[in-house]
C-alpha cells in the first residue's frame, strides 16, 4: 500500500528547485566539456609534448588541492550559492583571457597562469556544489539526485566533446575554450534563482560516525552568554579531517581513492596522445571518442542507485573499482579507435559508479554544518597525489609508451578492489540496514 505521504511528494524530476539547479550546472558541464578537450589539444598543438601536457595537468591539479584545504571552510561558514557563483563568474572572466592572449601567438605560460586559478575556483565550486544537493533534497533522495545530475552531466560530456573536436578542427581550441567561458555565465545566471534550505540541525547518527566534541565545537565555541566564538580555519578544516578520519568507511575509502586518482588523474592525456599519436586521430577524432565513452558514465550514473539497493554499498564500490581496472589494462592493449572508446566507456562507466556511492555516503552520514570540511578534507587528501601521478603518468607514457603505462595503471586500480576487500568498506552492507543504523541514537 501507498503511504500518502509516498502520494504527495512529486517525482524529483518535478522539483522546480531542483530543476532549475539541475539545468545550470548542465550547461556548465557542456562548457567544461569543451575545455576537457580544448586544453590538452592547445598545449599538445603547440608543443607537441605530453609531458608538458602532464605538467599543466600537475600544476592545476596542486592549486585544486591547496584551494580545497580551506574551501570547506569558507563553504560551511558563508552563504553555498553565493560562493558558486561567485566562482562562476571568477571563471568567466579567466577563461576568456586565453582565446584573447592567443591573438598574439601561443602564449603556453597563461594556461599555466590561469588553469591553476580556475582549477582552484573550480575546487570551491565543487564543494558546495556537494553540500548544495543536501539543502535541495531530502536525504533518502540523495543518491537519486545525484545520479540524476551525474546522468545529465555525462549526456553533456557526450555532445561537448563531439562539439569540441568539430569546433577546435574547425577554428582552433582557442573557440572551444571560449565556449567554456560563456558556459560559466549561464550557470551564474541558473543559480542566481536556485534557494537552497536551511541546514539540518544535527540529528541521530550511524554509532561511530564523530566523537560528540566534534560535533559540539565543530563551529567554534560557544561562551556562557551564548556567543559563538569561531576557530581559526586551520582548526575548522581540522574539524572536517577528523570526522573523516573517525569514521571507518569514510577512512578507507579516502585512502584508496587516493592511490586510485594517482593512477587515473593524467590517463585523460595520455589517452588523447594515444588516440592522436599512435593511433593517427585527428582532434575531431579525439573529441568523437571522448564523446562516446561518456555514453558510459551516464550509464555508471544511472545504474548507481539500482546497484547500491540491491548490491549494498561495499559490493557495489568494489566492483566498481575493478570494473574500471579492467577497462584500463584493456585499453592498454587494443590497438584501434573503436576497441579503445569502448573500453574507455566501460572505464568511466565503473569510475561513475563509485564516485557517485562514494559521494553520497559522504552527504547521507555527515552532519550538515560539517559537510562542507568533510568534503574539503575528503578531496584534498583524495587530490594530494593526483598532481604528482599525472606527471608520471605522462613522463612515463613519453618514455615508454602508452601500453605498459596503462597496463600498470590498470593493474594497480585492480589491486585497490581487491584491497578494499580487507576495509570496512566490504561490510557497507544493504541500504536498509544502513537507515536502521542511522536510527540508532549513539552511546
Amino acid at each position: 500500500m501507498i503511504s500518502g505521504a509516498d502520494r504527495v511528494r512529486a517525482p524529483l524530476w518535478r522539483d522546480r528547485n531542483f530543476g532549475t539547479y539541475w539545468l545550470a550546472q548542465s550547461l556548465s558541464a557542456l562548457g567544461d566539456s569543451f575545455a576537457y578537450i580544448a586544453l590538452p589539444l592547445l598545449v599538445l598543438q603547440a608543443t607537441g609534448s605530453v609531458a608538458q601536457m602532464g605538467l599543466l595537468t600537475a600544476v592545476a591539479g596542486a592549486a585544486s588541492v591547496g584551494a580545497g584545504v580551506f574551501g570547506g571552510v569558507l563553504v560551511d561558514r558563508y552563504d553555498r550559492r553565493t560562493l558558486m557563483i561567485a566562482a562562476d563568474l571568477a571563471r568567466l572572466v579567466l577563461y576568456g583571457l586565453v582565446p584573447l592572449a592567443w591573438l598574439a601567438g601561443p602564449q603556453v605560460w597563461v594556461l599555466f597562469v590561469v588553469l591553476p586559478i580556475c582549477e582552484a575556483a573550480g575546487m570551491l565550486f565543487q564543494v558546495a556544489a556537494v553540500t548544495a544537493v543536501r539543502n535541495l533534497v531530502d536525504r533518502d533522495r540523495i543518491t537519486e539526485a545525484n545520479g540524476r545530475l551525474q546522468a545529465t552531466y555525462a549526456t553533456a560530456a557526450v555532445g561537448g566533446p563531439l562539439l569540441a573536436g568539430v569546433v577546435s578542427a574547425r577554428f582552433g581550441p582557442t573557440a572551444a575554450i571560449a565556449i567554456n567561458a560563456a558556459s560559466f555565465a549561464l550557470s551564474a545566471a541558473g543559480l542566481w534563482l536556485v534557494r537552497l534550505r536551511r541546514a539540518e540541525p544535527a540529528g541521530p547518527r550511524a554509532d561511530g560516525l564523530a566523537l560528540p566534541d566534534d560535533l559540539a565545537s565543530a563551529n567554534g565555541r560557544v561562551t556562557a552568554d551564548g556567543r559563538q566564538v569561531r576557530q581559526r580555519p586551520l582548526a575548522e578544516f581540522l574539524a572536517g579531517a577528523r570526522f573523516l578520519w573517525q569514521q571507518p568507511v569514510l577512512r578507507s575509502l579516502t585512502v584508496l581513492l587516493s592511490v586510485f586518482i594517482f593512477l587515473t588523474f593524467g590517463f585523460t592525456d595520455v589517452l588523447i596522445y594515444h588516440v592522436k599519436h599512435d593511433l593517427g586521430g585527428s582532434d575531431r577524432t579525439v573529441g568523437t571518442v571522448l564523446g562516446l565513452a561518456a555514453l558510459g558514465t551516464i550509464a555508471g550514473a544511472l545504474l548507481a542507485a539500482p546497484l547500491r539497493r540491491r548490491r549494498g554499498f561495499g559490493v557495489t564500490w568494489i566492483g566498481a573499482l575493478a570494473v574500471s581496472g579492467l577497462a584500463i589494462v584493456g585499453i592498454g592493449l587494443a590497438g584501434n579507435v573503436p576497441a579503445v572508446t569502448a573500453l574507455t566507456a566501460v572505464y568511466l562507466c565503473g569510475a561513475s559508479v563509485g564516485g557517485i556511492c562514494s559521494m553520497s555516503l559522504r552527504q547521507e552520514i555527515t552532519p550538515d554544518h560539517l559537510l562542507g570540511r568533510v568534503t574539503s578534507a575528503f578531496w584534498s587528501t583524495h587530490y594530494s597525489l593526483g598532481p604528482a601521478g599525472a606527471a608520471v603518468l605522462t613522463w612515463a607514457a613519453a618514455r615508454y609508451g602508452v601500453t605498459g603505462v596503462a597496463v600498470g595503471a590498470g593493474v594497480g586500480c585492480l589491486l585497490i578492489a581487491v584491497a578494499g576487500l580487507f576495509t570496512p568498506i566490504r561490510r557497507a552492507g544493504s541500504e536498509a540496514a544502513a537507515h536502521q543504523q542511522e536510527l540508532q541514537p549513539t552511546s
